[in-house]
């Protein structure tokens, strides 16, 4: 018999990150509840990054939700980066969300792990046809395609 850290520990991965629900749980109760976080989780990341949500219009939760399901939180700026940068990677990042992603690249340094930090050098950074510039603190979007 495991511990109750241990089934704690595999309840939450099955609610989080796509893991098989533990012996013991209601496998339809722990679907309830891991798409309910889902939706929850969307709605954080969509104030953090409302253009993003609002370019993939009736889409957000769907592809959200794809490409959250399996991925634990980091916080709902975090996600919304790597999940912005993920769809960049694939070509998909609407081009309405560029100028988001391309001020935040600029403005902070973020390498997928650790917290962002505000960048101190100034910075030019571009996404889905958007460029944008850091100088001692201040964003600006020099071009939107």
């Amino acid at each position: 018999m495991s511990s109750l850290a241990d089934r704690q520990a595999a309840l939450v991965a099955a609610l989080t990150s796509g893991a098989p629900v533990p012996a013991g749980f209601d496998g339809r109760m722990v679907e309830i509840a891991r798409v309910a976080l889902l939706r929850k989780r969307a709605g954080e990341v969509a104030g953090q990054w409302p253009a993003l949500s609002a370019a993939l219009g009736t889409d957000w939760l769907r592809e959200w939700s794809a490409w959250a399901e399996t991925r634990p939180t980091n916080g709902s700026l975090r996600d919304g980066w790597d999940f912005a940068r993920d769809l960049l990677s694939r070509d998909a990042l609407p081009r309405e969300a560029g100028a988001e992603l391309a001020s935040r690249e600029a403005a902070l340094r973020y390498d997928g792990k650790t917290s962002p930090r505000a960048r101190r050098l100034p910075a030019i950074r571009s996404a889905a046809g958007t460029v944008a510039l850091q100088i001692l603190g201040r964003v600006r979007v020099l071009y939107r395609n």
